[in-house]
């Protein structure tokens, strides 16, 4: 019987068809459609179709297809073709996965292959030659390539050239920012996420609800001094409208012995006419107070003295002040800046895997971890003096805007524990870095005037992370949270990290309202989007990660000579953490020898004037401190000894994929640590429901709501992490930095012998 089927084929081809004419020609509109996601105010300045972003392989076999946008935000890369080899990624509301903020680009380096020739690109520059290829560095150790091989070369250089010209403004109003405030006040119903500018720092709040202080108003330092018990210590609202100095906050704390009519009188006499401001009080009544250098120097003793007595006349038991002269004990802008090109020239430097043999000796020339030791040791020091000798302590700097801004920051961050909270570490940010008059946009280099740059914003977040490494349950926030505040300080878009001071911001905006006729009523200046409302940024899902699943809060019981007792505002001086040896504690002889020919580690004036028994003392009382044992909610101290001081690898090695750890890093614990927490979680939830006799099917929704980005499937869990965690979490390296070849890790040269060395394909796909 015959069968009515068609007979298989016997031949097989091992030939890879060739593409037809009609599925190329299919493809071109394919990427004309791809347009950009644009936010109110932005406009697409040009743009450049067939354009290939190189991938970090070995080989262009991964590489992308796609539009490349420049618009007055951002460099959009615009494609529909899957990632290879990256499974996750977490998503930025404001910017794509291949989008990089024009503030965020350092240097643009274009490229022609067949002349051989490439050039940096500076604004309003020519280009004579068309660009087959364009480089873009960025301020966050990011490279990103492009290839023009089938672009039209014209298009091409006409997109290099935008993106060179609107990545380097000349003027504070030509930054995002003010565009797309002026399109919120002409078109309020083009809120993005729901979110008004400014929105007051409502966008993430503690597991109470309580939002983020800004200190804009009289009422922030108020609470702020009833909060710390600063009961001889006042809000002064003389520089309202801001008529006595520019770099001031309009509403500051002052002594309450010093009258308004003094402050007048006074400033005068400062450098910038910034008068002592109070950042913070002790329970047992010190108070930590910023100055600048007074640079009259016929008043100048009188006025210090007519200061310090005031300062002392807070104390409840009148003690002296203690001054800490910030140039002379700490590394200078300059020298940090510096150390900043070193160590991003170490960590972006190609190829990566040659610096290896040399990598601990080429990490100490860049004196990065050195600064970062110099500011933890002295904040310990001077938490030694308000802690232990009940003393003021004065931070005095010339200006008494750089240096001070991390060193009373992390002086409280060692003090307090509500600024280990997420609120108040927002609310500390808020308090002594943009109200106090820190020059983010200088600093930061917005408009690149490169002789003010300088990283003591990232300084200070990379040693807050040395303390959360250090003491992770004593902080609510994970390292995720404080690398991407970090990158956050990089979009031109938050009012929070673009002004050098308060007044700035209300003069420029002022200015462009009246250009643009904006009524601004009783507003004061334009209100700017608050990098405080995460939910611009961010989904609630992704907000989780900045929820440290280790954390305890004050609600937890703790065990204290047999009995239980419940975590109560306290500074008592009991939390300690125990080294290795007494000898990795803060202070030792050693600590106070110069080391080689550095500049920070000389013999300090303030100590060499102090009597043998204060320096036993306070060698005595770290000492004390470590031999102790933990108490979450007091005093936190760093170890600063030999390797106790680390790099922040997510930070600074998260776009080099042959630095990733694939299923290992913190990231592993993290993961596990958050199943537990989440179990724990769910069983407390189990307990409540049990106890007050209700259904577990109903309430199924409470069960949903986990505090974890990473949940327990069900009690007793015990699944494995997930293919795509690698120690980059939450960020991908592949497709974001883009090297000419990347063979893979050099330990595989010395394990195999071999002179080919594994490629990042085979290492991401290895079990």
């Amino acid at each position: 019987m015959f069968s009515l089927k068609q007979p298989k084929p016997t031949f097989k081809s091992y030939l890879l068809p060739l593409p037809q004419a009609e599925d190329h020609i299919a493809s071109e509109p394919r990427i004309k459609k791809l347009e950009p996601v644009l936010l109110p105010g932005e406009i697409v300045v040009n743009e450049v179709n067939f354009v290939r972003k190189c991938i970090a392989t070995d080989t262009s076999q991964y590489d992308l297809w796609g539009k490349l946008v420049c618009t007055n935000f951002k460099i959009s890369f615009i494609t529909d073709d899957p990632m290879p080899l990256q499974k996750f990624h977490y998503k930025n509301l404001l910017l794509g996965e291949h989008d990089v903020p024009l503030t965020c680009i350092e240097q643009i380096v274009t490229v022609n292959d067949t002349r051989r020739k490439q050039k940096v690109l500076g604004p309003n520059q020519k280009l004579k030659f068309n660009p087959t290829e364009l480089i873009i560095y960025c301020k966050d150790f990011r490279i990103v390539r492009f290839r023009f091989d089938e672009a039209g070369p014209e298009s091409a250089k006409k997109v290099c050239l935008a993106i060179a010209h609107y990545s380097q403004p000349t003027d504070l109003q030509l930054l995002f920012a003010f565009e797309y405030v002026g399109e919120i006040y002409h078109n309020p119903a083009k809120k993005v996420n729901g979110i008004d500018p400014g929105g007051g720092g409502g966008g993430l709040s503690s597991a109470s609800g309580q939002q983020t202080p800004l200190f804009e108003t009289y009422s922030d330092w108020d609470r702020e001094i009833k909060r710390t018990g600063a009961s001889e210590w006042r809000v002064c609202s003389v520089n309202e409208g801001y008529m006595i100095s520019t770099c001031l906050p309009e509403y500051f704390v002052v002594p309450s012995s010093l009258a308004d009519q003094d402050l007048k009188l006074y400033s005068y006499s400062f450098i910038g006419r910034r008068m002592p401001l109070w950042s913070w009080n002790h329970p047992n009544g010190s108070a930590l107070v910023r100055m600048a250098n007074i640079k009259d120097v016929l008043q100048q003793r009188r006025i210090d003295q007519r200061i310090c007595n005031a300062i002392t006349r807070s104390h409840p038991l009148r003690s002296d002040v203690y001054k800490s002269d910030l140039d002379k004990c700490l590394p200078n802008i300059q020298e940090i800046q510096a150390a900043h090109i070193k160590l991003k020239q170490l960590c972006v430097n190609e190829p990566f895997e040659e610096t290896e043999e040399k990598w601990l000796s080429s990490l100490e020339n860049t004196h990065w971890l050195e600064y970062i030791r110099s500011f933890l040791k002295h904040s310990a020091e001077l938490v030694y003096m308000m802690e232990c000798k009940h003393v003021s302590v004065i931070l005095q700097e010339e200006e008494g805007r750089d240096l001070s801004c991390l060193a009373a920051s992390l002086i409280q961050v060692m003090l307090d524990p509500y600024f280990r909270t997420i609120v108040g570490f927002q609310s500390l940010i808020q308090k002594e870095w943009v109200m106090a008059g820190y020059q983010f946009l200088d600093r930061c280099n917005h408009l690149k005037r490169s002789d003010k740059e300088s990283p003591l914003f990232l300084m200070f977040l990379d040693c807050v992370w040395q303390l959360l490494e250090q003491y992770p349950a004593a902080f609510e926030f994970s390292e995720m949270y404080l690398t991407i505040l970090y990158d956050s300080a990089r979009i031109s878009l938050f009012g929070t990290f673009l002004f050098n001071c308060p007044h700035q911001r209300v003069k420029e905006s002022t200015e462009f309202a009246i250009s643009k006729n904006i009524q601004l009523g009783d507003e004061k200046g334009l209100k700017f989007p608050c990098v405080w409302d995460w939910s611009l940024q961010f989904t609630s899902r992704d907000r989780l990660l900045f929820h440290n699943p280790l954390y305890i809060g004050k609600s937890a019981p703790c065990v204290q000579n047999g009995a239980v007792k419940t975590f109560k505002k306290n500074y008592s001086s009991t939390l300690r953490g125990v080294p290795p040896a007494l000898k990795n504690g803060i202070i030792s002889e050693q600590e106070f020898l110069p080391r080689r020919n550095s500049l920070i580690l000389k013999l300090k004036p303030d100590f060499l004037q102090q009597t043998e028994s204060q320096s036993n003392s306070m060698e005595q009382y770290f000492r004390d401190w470590f031999a102790k044992p933990v108490d979450l909610h007091g005093i936190i101290l760093p170890h600063i000894s030999g390797t106790q001081i680390k790099l922040w690898k997510l930070c600074y090695f998260r776009w080099v994929p042959e630095a990733q750890i694939n299923h290992g890093g913190f990231i592993t614990a993290f993961h596990k640590v958050s199943l537990l927490a989440d179990e724990v979680d769910m069983l407390n939830r189990n307990l409540r429901q049990y106890k007050s006799n209700s259904s577990l099917q109903g309430n199924c929704s409470e069960l949903d709501q986990s505090k974890m980005y990473f949940r327990a499937n069900s009690l007793n869990d015990t699944s494995g992490a997930p293919d795509f965690l690698s120690s980059s979490f939450p960020f991908s390296p592949v497709g974001n930095l883009c090297r000419r070849s990347i063979l893979g890790t050099p330990l595989s040269k010395f394990l195999s012998g071999a002179k080919i060395w594994l490629s990042t394909e085979t290492l991401a796909n290895e079990d």
